[in-house]
């Protein structure tokens, strides 16, 4: 899908989107370049090296959007989406190194670049710098939010290292690492647009079921991705999860329904990594419809997002929001 084609379901398209958060992302923007600066060199280098590189920026979009869409008027919606923007950009930088990855969103990550030690002391950096932001917004409620939200992500982290090379990992598990991981920093995204409109309690929490319902679509598109997009298109190497030995969705539920052949060729491949095998492995999850259970799982998702926030006042916000649910599952990259 191209970024100006509109999605399936929708009538609106990427473009659309810009053109309406265009003014407020520039705010956002600044923010972040604010609060890049730092007196040493090399973190200026390693943390503009990811955030400026071209990101979805999606997570601070979604506070924008949803503190919009609950008629919010002030400034501090800027500084706690780049707060977000922060805290993912940090486990970017961790991801990184734990998975020793060499791509991502086309370029050589950081700690290709520079290293595994100034990626993760960049890291660090860049998450004690958003707990220092935050404090600004003059929100306990917030604050608890995001510091409940981090530990959750660093949980996320270590569960999923536990399930690294495991083929017995169950289809639970696999969904207990992407809320971790993924879903909680959306979830959160969502309920701080809530919390800065002050809306009522129901709204707060459509909003916050809203962003883990889109969360988990849009990992589960992206561990999908991993078997069927092109390296060019993804940004980073096709069948990095399973050069890493990552049980995704995609595999789980390829051993689950295949023959006892299918079955021992994944297992051997989540245990020792094997990418040579990812032609054959991709035909695997095709024939077994292992992708396509993945990808309708990622709908169904999606449309619980949108149920969601089906009560909302309608505003061109809300319906950027309905938009955003239909192209995380529909795009490519």
């Amino acid at each position: 899908m191209s970024e100006a084609t509109a999605t399936k379901h929708h009538p609106y398209s990427l473009e659309d989107l810009k053109k309406l958060t265009d003014g407020d992302m520039l705010r956002v923007n600044q923010v972040i370049s604010d609060n890049l600066a730092s007196e040493v060199a090399l973190i200026n280098q390693l943390s503009q090296h990811i955030i400026l590189s071209g990101g979805k920026r999606l997570r601070p979009m979604l506070v924008i959007l949803a503190a919009r869409a609950c008629h919010y008027q002030g400034d501090e919606d800027a500084l706690l989406a780049a707060v977000v923007e922060f805290i993912h950009t940090a486990t970017l930088l961790h991801d990184d190194v734990v998975d020793d990855s060499d791509m991502r969103r086309g370029k050589q990550t950081a700690s290709t670049i520079w290293g595994n030690e100034a990626a993760v002391l960049v890291g660090d950096y860049l998450y004690s710098r958003a707990f220092q932001m935050m404090v600004r917004a003059h929100s306990m409620a917030i604050m608890d939010l995001l510091a409940n939200t981090t530990n959750i992500i660093a949980q996320g982290e270590v569960l999923q290292l536990l399930n690294i090379h495991d083929p017995d990992t169950s289809e639970q598990k696999y969904h207990d690492v992407i809320y971790a991981k993924t879903a909680c920093l959306f979830e959160a995204a969502a309920r701080i647009g809530a919390m800065l409109g002050q809306v009522g309690s129901g709204q707060e929490q459509a909003l916050q079921a809203y962003g883990k319902h889109l969360g988990i679509a849009f990992q589960l598109i992206d561990d999908a991705l991993d078997y069927s997009a092109k390296s060019e298109e993804l940004g980073k190497n096709v069948g990095d999860d399973l050069a890493e030995g990552k049980p995704t969705l995609p595999l789980i539920r390829a051993m689950e329904v295949g023959n006892d052949r299918q079955r021992r060729l994944l297992r051997d491949a989540i245990k020792n990594g094997k990418i040579e095998s990812l032609d054959e492995i991709r035909q695997v999850i095709d024939v077994t419809g292992a992708l396509q259970y993945t990808i309708e799982l990622a709908q169904s998702e999606a449309a619980a997002a949108k149920q969601a926030i089906a009560g909302l006042d309608d505003s061109e916000y809300r319906q950027a929001m309905m938009f955003l649910a239909d192209y995380a599952v529909e795009r490519s990259y």
